[in-house]
């Protein structure tokens, strides 16, 4: 499934008179990114005093952990249709008012059901910001800088989760325990939840500065300010023609249904099929199982809490370095090949550490690794974080932010933003019960199949899409 390299207005962004302002607009955009991985991984550090506090089993722990990414999935299905209709901005500022009612939310939570509530909604936060960032991203980036651009979603994602970390290791450390009172009567991982109110404050802000995408401007026939946005922020110098492109490509239709999507393949196009197996292989090797529940992980290894919260912080420092690495190379050596490489180096680190946690003595209650096999569980664990987030982790985001035809961009990328939280609801639902179950020697070993799978998909489905125009055909590739 190769992909020709040549496509309309391949001239039309070779000039970037600004190359500030469109950098400037992506990093506001992919702001969400930061709040999506700290609302996601704020949970890590609190997970064990939730389950104390409201005195839960493992399984309805692992539901309270996982219950966010239903949310997830609801926003990703639904934030498509609706950048369709109200425009990229404005989602953008309704997903930054549901983070800070989720925190809030969430902080005062007198129950574990009205935990779970807004955790939802902080869900349906992250689902709507996960579509938006790199639709919005990929529409308005030079084709020749897209990868590197898309890709600062996914560093911002990996500063959230750093960001997290680290709060949630600050406050635990200076409570002395995450169940520890911390400042006016709170519990520290109370107020691990509340900070999120911080950044989803600045995130409304930005919203609100950046310019709307020109592919809705020009969808609602506001061609002069599509002209504008494609001029200083793309550094387009025909609008006139690249404007025409782009009404051209949704096939003179004011707005794309779900009945758009159906094709050849099982009822769907085959273009589609494609990015939902690519945004449920990000999943399924299992990425989330160590942000989510890294700091437990490590404790039941035989680290204290604040080893554990350092390792923790350390692992996540190592996503935001990889992260910046795809950025440098993602245009230069292609989407397909760091994918490839990816697979390869996850599927070393993942076997190293199924290998080792088959080694854990659990009859006392509690896994205990004995040497070396718990340096090498680490190690494991983060070579298969460092081939993730130079990989899989932003090309994933840059894929599907260019791979399908323009006509059908956002509900196709709302509907493989829902699989990815659909997958992602699984790993994290399973992954407590399999582990106390079976063994996490088991867990490993299914995502390093995984790991095998996703190199073969890309190998043999996968086409190329470095340097093309998002009005290139997409259909045929």
């Amino acid at each position: 499934m190769g992909a020709s390299q040549t496509g309309p207005s391949q001239e039309g962004a070779g000039h970037i008179s600004h190359p500030a302002k469109v950098i400037g607009v992506t990093i506001a955009a992919a702001v969400g990114g930061l709040l999506f991985g700290f609302d996601t991984a704020v949970i890590n550090g609190a997970v064990d005093a939730i389950g104390g506090e409201f005195d839960l089993s493992a399984g309805v722990l692992g539901f309270t952990v996982a219950i966010t990414l239903l949310g997830c999935a609801i926003g990703a299905w639904f934030a498509g249709q609706l950048a369709d209709r109200l425009g990229r901005k404005s989602v953008m500022v309704t997903a930054a008012i549901l983070f800070a009612l989720n925190s809030v939310g969430s902080a005062w939570a007198f129950s574990v059901w009205d935990l779970m509530f807004w955790r939802l909604i902080g869900g349906l936060a992250i689902g709507t910001a996960s579509v938006i960032a790199p639709g919005y991203i990929a529409e308005v980036a030079p084709a020749k800088w897209r990868g590197a651009l898309g890709s600062i979603q996914q560093l911002a994602i990996t500063l959230g989760i750093f960001a997290a970390l680290l709060s949630d290791a600050f406050l635990a450390n200076t409570a002395g325990s995450a169940f520890n009172e911390l400042w006016w009567g709170m519990a520290a991982w109370r107020w691990m939840l509340l900070v999120g109110v911080f950044p989803a404050i600045v995130y409304g802000i930005l919203a609100l500065t950046i310019p709307e995408s020109p592919q809705y401007l020009v969808r609602k026939n506001r061609d002069e300010e599509a002209a504008r946005v494609l001029r200083d922020i793309t550094g387009v110098e025909n609008t006139d023609r690249k404007i025409t492109e782009i009404r051209d490509s949704f096939e003179h239709e004011e707005r794309a249904t779900y009945a758009d999507l159906r094709g050849s393949m099982l009822g769907l196009k085959p273009i589609l099929w494609v990015g939902m197996a690519i945004a449920a292989l990000q999943q399924l090797v299992g990425i989330n199982a160590i942000f989510y529940y890294s700091t437990t992980l490590w404790q039941s290894v035989g680290f204290s809490e604040s080893d554990s919260f350092t390792t923790s912080v350390i692992t996540s420092v190592v996503n935001v370095l990889m992260t910046i690495v795809a950025i440098a190379f993602v245009d230069r050596v292609g989407r397909r090949k760091l994918l490839m490489i990816g697979s390869v180096g996850m599927f070393i680190g993942l076997l190293a550490a199924t290998v080792s946690f088959f080694q854990a003595d659990d009859s006392s209650g509690e896994i205990l690794l004995p040497q070396p096999w718990g340096a090498i569980a680490l190690i494991g664990a983060n070579l298969f974080v460092v081939f993730f987030a130079a990989t899989w982790g932003p090309v994933m985001w840059v894929t599907l932010g260019e791979i399908f035809p323009n006509k059908i961009r956002s509900l196709a990328l709302g509907l493989s933003t829902m699989v990815n939280w659909v997958f992602n609801f699984i790993v994290t639902l399973s992954f407590p019960w399999v582990s106390e179950n079976f063994g996490l020697w088991i867990m490993y070993a299914i995502f390093t199949i995984f790991a095998v799978v996703s190199f073969w998909f890309v190998k043999t489905k996968l086409p190329e899409l470095s340097g093309r125009e998002l009005e290139a055909d997409r259909d045929n590739l």
